[in-house]
């Protein structure tokens, strides 16, 4: 979704990609009547793109669908930059792209937030008719995680494009598996358009047991994996993840120029409750308190980046805030009353995953039985040690020390998969 553009310094390159930082503005417009028409053509035969999207490589994809059915796994971040004007960006959403270009478009196929990414996170989305475009929109996140036979019908060929952020517990990895298994069923090809991971430059966290398998973590990967959606792609059929070890006819349109180190600001916020990058960088780890009694910062709008709740010591924390419904949290915890803890707004937080914060939460609990929410903190963590480790008092380090040999392992594992350096 973003281009970086090299004309005399690489600082000239970081400028534009910070000034396309995403906001809920530029979530809205997205689709606005006013979202341009036009095609990406500049931007495809431009010479000075340092990093190009798969959702823009068009030569490289519109071939395999000529003549075909296509299915599209898409929400508001599907979209691709027609303007190398960086102070007037534009964006045109890959559904308008594809049928511009004639392809014959059946149906898409929503995930959790639904299509144009509006739904709380956990709340059911319905199947309906895009008002816009008239096509389809078949809901992957109501009664049916997985594509139906019937929903299939028609599809010669599937198209996924959403823009993740390299944590287990984010759900699109887990659309991602049932797309792929889905397929390979109905012997339909894939293609995943690649993007990259906000939180690709690194892999932490404690690894998943296979008894805590859930839509928020289908396989044994550590919190943070630290792949691209395509890399990811590649290892749930390589690692015969899909049930019955079937396998998907998987086509990865990898990007240009792309690193795993690359900073990268997204255009569009990939959930409702994902503003900006300081969300991004801080989910893992605040991510972690959607299995607790503690607001993460739903019912702001700074969501994931401060916690609190009313029962953390304010002898303590000085900082309170109290949540109200808002875009993308219609009932956040605690609505109403006033939560002490942490802002981290102004925090300067390097890529990384910490205990810390839900550490210093536990310790300055004044009723710790209400802490844990202890089925959803292990789906969240992967594990119920986690929440055992925290209560017997082990510091992080101590904790981290358990993680080791698994994120050892993991990364072996991961090395056959990557695509990018």
């Amino acid at each position: 979704m973003i281009y970086v553009m090299v004309k005399n310094t690489v600082l000239f390159g970081l400028l534009i990609a910070l000034s396309c930082i995403g906001s809920p503005e530029k979530s809205k417009n997205l689709d606005s009547s006013n979202e341009p028409k036009q095609t990406p053509t500049e931007v495809e035969n431009s010479q000075e793109v340092v990093l190009k999207l798969g959702a823009e490589r068009l030569d490289a994809y519109l071939p395999l669908l000529k003549n075909k059915g296509v299915g599209l796994v898409a929400n508001p971040t599907s979209t691709i930059r027609t303007s190398l004007n960086s102070e007037n960006s534009k964006y045109t959403h890959l559904v308008d792209t594809l049928k511009s270009r004639n392809v014959n478009l059946k149906s898409v196929f929503a995930p959790e937030h639904g299509f144009r990414g509006i739904a709380d996170a956990g709340e059911h989305v319905k199947d309906g008719v895009d008002a816009k475009t008239g096509i389809p929109i078949i809901s992957l996140y109501g009664e049916n995680r997985k594509p139906t036979g019937d929903t299939l019908k028609g599809i010669d060929i599937m198209v996924f494009d959403l823009q993740d952020v390299g944590v287990r517990f984010y759900t699109y990895i887990s659309t991602l598996h049932y797309i792929m298994e889905a397929c390979a069923e109905n012997n339909i090809p894939l293609i995943v358009l690649d993007r990259p991971n906000p939180n690709g430059m690194y892999i932490d966290g404690p690894t998943l047991e296979a008894v805590n398998k859930s839509f928020l973590g289908m396989h044994e990967i550590p919190l943070v994996h630290g792949m691209t959606i395509g890399e990811y792609a590649q290892m749930i059929n390589g690692e015969n993840w899909l049930k019955d070890s079937v396998k998907c006819k998987l086509s990865v349109i990898t990007m240009k120029n792309y690193s795993h180190k690359l900073p990268y600001s997204l255009p569009v916020r990939p959930s409702p409750n994902l503003p900006n990058d300081q969300s991004i960088k801080l989910y893992p780890s605040l991510g972690l308190f959607e299995g607790t009694n503690i607001n993460a910062g739903r019912g702001t709008e700074e969501q994931f980046q401060k916690y609190g709740a009313p029962y953390l010591d304010k002898n303590y924390f000085d900082y309170r805030y109290t949540p109200e419904p808002n875009f993308g949290s219609k009932h956040p915890k605690h609505e109403g009353q006033v939560c002490y803890g942490r802002d981290l707004t102004n925090l300067d937080f390097k890529p990384h995953f910490t205990l810390e914060f839900i550490i210093e939460a536990y310790n300055h609990c004044l009723e710790k039985d209400k802490f844990f929410l202890t089925s959803g903190f292990t789906k969240h963590a992967g594990t119920d040690k986690l929440q055992k480790q925290i209560v017997a008092g082990m510091s992080e380090k101590e904790i981290r020390d358990t993680w080791k040999a698994d994120l050892e392992k993991f990364k072996t594992t991961r090395a056959k998969y990557l695509l990018y350096d």
